[in-house]
């Protein structure tokens, strides 16, 4: 199965330093750019959280 990753908006042109996401129905699959081989999978809810949780201490 070939995994499609997008990257984040904020990323810009040059990429770089970036999170991606990619759909693994029912769950997502979450990376740093910077090291690819470590992924995250985990349920929309966990997503929805995590940033949340970021947001609050940013």
């Amino acid at each position: 199965m070939s995994v499609q990753w997008q990257k984040s908006s904020f990323s810009g042109v040059e990429g770089g330093n970036c999170i991606e996401v990619a759909p693994a129905e029912p769950r997502l699959l979450l990376r740093e750019s910077e090291a690819p081989e470590a992924v995250l999978e985990l349920a929309p809810a966990g997503l929805l959280g995590l940033i949340r949780r970021l947001k609050a201490v940013a």
